[in-house]
């Protein structure tokens, strides 16, 4: 073992089997809309809307910045979901490093259905990564996706956001698998550019649980229209109005819609109205909603494809460019409702998250966090707030109420 030794750009920490990287990275992660009306927790589309996250190696301690949506979570230190990402990725890679200053730069608003808990989940694991000298190595993309997952709860956004584009997610050896490596599949499955330098090796034969990943390619054209609310809405509000069972016949209405919704993306976009129609989730929120629910109705009764973007409260609606009806009937309807929606145009990402080489500019003193109250002062040593041990029961926090305010 070598300690404090710099060798060719990195920085080998005694204690540690990782050797760091002496650069900055810079991770750009985009939106995501999750479910798309019927694809309840599997479809996800990425969306051009980003959140950047700079992260280096410093000799000890953590520097937090943090502008645009959230500015208030810098206070947070180790709770922030973006450091606890890190540290659960440095964790799984073999050792923490002394010290680390983030910069994070968001658009992405919170806890209004359009990912930014995933945003922030797999900027902090992709940084993190980025920052170890064999990082692709000690964090293959299986292994990163299946990490995300845990950390984020459900794979749809994840995966859209990882990988870019449409996607389906799975957890494979029934409901709640969480003891196996994950899985990536299907065409362009690596998880964006720079997001996973080379293949993995493919898995082996027969299903295996853990979490699976398709990207499918999206129809070219495709536009989208984001009715952000003006105000956010508990996950664990918006999953409690769901029934414990629903009638057979929706569930299979549900199926059927959902297997268009897919050939429409894909392939027709002259079926995307009757595709976006749910039968399992909508309904049943409206109650908790009722701002969001009129504006679906109002726009579905002009023949416009729109959905709850995840859990809500905000509403995406989806078109092909030059068919009519237009989107552009959607900030004209949305101002009828008498709410301050913000009404956004988007493309679909088609990237992922990527990465970039970073600036390498520090954190200003005002932004500094200093050491963690439970961070131990030696550098390169574990901090009890970086561990993995009991994320569910300690959730980090990320923008407003943080998991109990998500959306997602």
């Amino acid at each position: 073992m070598c300690a404090g030794v710099v060798c060719a750009g990195a920085l080998c920490v005694g204690g540690s089997r990782v050797i760091w990287s002496q650069f900055p990275a810079l991770v750009r992660a985009p939106a995501t809309s999750a479910n798309l009306g019927p694809g309840f927790d599997a479809l996800g589309l990425a969306l051009t809307m980003y959140d950047e996250v700079e992260a280096r190696v410093t000799e000890g301690g953590l520097a937090l910045e943090v502008s645009g949506e959230g500015e208030q979570t810098a206070a947070s230190g180790e709770q922030h979901l973006v450091v606890a990402a890190m540290r659960a990725a440095f964790e799984a890679m073999g050792g923490q490093p002394p010290g680390i200053a983030l910069r994070c730069v968001n658009a992405i608003p919170h806890g209004r259905g359009l990912g930014s808990s995933a945003a922030a989940v797999v900027s902090g694991i992709l940084a993190a990564r980025a920052l170890a000298a064999d990082g692709a190595r000690l964090l293959p993309q299986a292994k990163l996706l299946r990490l995300a997952v845990d950390l984020e709860g459900h794979p749809d956004n994840v995966a859209a956001c990882l990988a870019g584009g449409l996607t389906v997610a799975w957890r494979r050896g029934g409901p709640g698998s969480t003891s196996d490596p994950g899985s990536v599949a299907g065409p362009g499955a690596a998880l964006g550019p720079g997001a996973a330098p080379g293949p993995d090796p493919a898995p082996g034969p027969g299903p295996e649980p853990g979490v699976g990943l398709l990207r499918l390619p999206v129809l070219d054209g495709l536009e989208a229209v984001a009715c952000v609310a003006p105000t956010t809405m508990a996950t664990a509000q918006a999953r409690g109005a769901l029934p414990v069972s629903v009638p057979h016949a929706d569930a299979a209405a549900n199926a059927a819609r959902s297997a268009l919704l897919v050939a429409g993306l894909i392939a027709d976009p002259a079926v995307l109205f009757d595709a976006t129609e749910d039968f399992l989730h909508q309904r049943y929120r409206a109650a908790a909603m009722p701002g969001t629910a009129k504006l679906l109705e109002h726009l579905r009764r002009a023949g416009v494809a729109a959905v709850l973007s995840g859990a809500g409260p905000s509403v995406l609606a989806l078109g092909l460019e030059g068919r009519q009806p237009g989107l552009e009937v959607v900030d004209s309807i949305a101002a009828e409702t008498g709410i301050a929606w913000h009404v956004t145009p988007l493309k679909v990402d088609r990237q992922g998250a990527t990465i970039h080489p970073g600036t390498g500019k520090p954190p200003p003193e005002t932004a500094r966090q200093g050491r963690s109250t439970n961070q131990d002062p030696e550098p390169g040593v574990h901090p009890a707030g970086g561990s993995t041990q009991g994320r569910a029961t300690n959730p980090a926090t990320h923008g407003p109420q943080s998991r109990e305010c998500r959306g997602l």
